[in-house]
């Protein structure tokens, strides 16, 4: 049997204890984390007033803290920090699924070319229009367009064999980073062109209440699903022929997950911009430390997820003068990290495969 589907409890109820302490230090980490990045900027906050902040919406405590504190804490921050867990964390989930879907740890949510459709979606909104709203309804639109493009594509004789269905990926990355390129070279120069430039970068700078609230539902909710099938994944994950012997319907569960992935990746995009490399490195930093059963890797990988793009977003802002774009810190640390990975993995697959 494949380590994949067996119990997770396998190691004997006595575990089950030091087991939840894991996972509760692990969720304590992220709170951490998050109560962190609140005090970290150009107008630093320390721990303390930011914990004073926190816990008086709890109890009534003594206020030792300014108005400003309170305003950039609550106002500017909050929904920087939150919006930086939900991409980490539906982008982490989201590569962890399709890495099981289609059994190649090389495969992340861009290459099924929902990002550069999502990515051209917010591009054409801000050429074209203003406002948040239009940048999400667009870029969601147009990620769904791109796998609906690649469905299409990927069919042969009724089928949807992987290989086909990556190549499709390609093939509508490539043509949709095109449109962009022409959106670049068709904006003003002078007012569109550097703020489509400087979104496609990725940031969390313009993350508001407002665009949290949009964007959270979707991810969250595509998230729950892929979570909910995280049984038919492991199934899925041992290969066609052996998932349909089970009784599972291969194509109808596999395309249903990459919907799911597609809305937490449009979603994503539309919400910071185009932020790679987390749904391809985070899964396997989270697989070194639990395995590959994804009743165990999917919330593994969401917390790795937050954890991990919450830092990158805190070097961003403290890093130099100006801020650096996400994209471009994620790619410095996810090359070299994945290839270091991918070294240590050579040949001998995943852990306990």
């Amino acid at each position: 049997m494949s380590a994949a589907t067996e119990t997770p409890d396998r190691i004997g109820a006595g575990a089950r204890l030091p087991r939840y302490a894991l996972w509760g230090g692990a969720v304590a980490v992220l709170a951490v984390c998050a109560a962190y990045s609140l005090g970290v900027g150009r107008y630093p906050i320390s721990f303390e007033r930011v914990y004073g902040i926190l816990v008086s919406h709890l109890v009534p405590i003594d206020t030792f803290w300014s108005v400003s504190d309170q305003r950039v804490v609550e106002l500017i921050r909050a929904p920087r920090v939150l919006l930086a867990v939900l991409a980490g964390t539906g982008l982490a989930v989201a590569g962890a699924t399709l890495q099981g879907v289609f059994r190649n740890p090389l495969v992340g949510p861009q290459i099924i070319g929902v990002s550069s459709g999502a990515a051209f979606g917010g591009a054409l909104a801000i050429l074209l229009f203003s406002g948040t709203s239009a940048i999400l309804g667009l870029a969601v639109a147009f990620g769904l367009a791109a796998i609906a493009l690649v469905y299409w594509m990927s069919r042969i004789a009724g089928r949807n064999p992987v290989l086909m269905l990556v190549l499709s990926g390609v093939v509508v990355s490539a043509f949709f980073a095109a449109l962009i390129a022409l959106i670049k070279y068709v904006a003003d120069p002078d007012d569109k062109l550097p703020a489509i430039v400087f979104w496609l970068m990725g940031s969390f700078a313009t993350a508001t209440f407002e665009k949290l609230a949009l964007v959270a539902p979707p991810i969250v909710v595509a998230s729950l699903l892929l979570f909910a099938m995280r049984f038919r994944i492991n199934v899925l994950s041992l290969g066609d022929e052996e998932a349909e012997g089970l009784g599972v319907r291969v194509e109808a569960s596999r395309w249903f997950a990459i919907l799911c992935v597609t809305v937490i990746t449009a979603s994503v995009v539309a919400a910071a911009g185009i932020v790679g490399w987390v749904g391809l490195v985070v899964p396997h930093l989270a697989r070194m430390v639990v395995g590959p059963d994804h009743r165990l890797l999917i919330p593994a990988s969401a917390l790795v997820g937050g954890v991990y793009l919450l830092v990158i977003d805190d070097v961003a802002r403290v890093a130099t003068a100006s801020e650096i774009p996400l994209g471009v810190i994620t790619a410095l640390i996810g090359a070299p990290v994945f290839a270091i990975l991918l070294r240590k993995t050579q040949g001998s697959g995943w852990k306990h495969d």
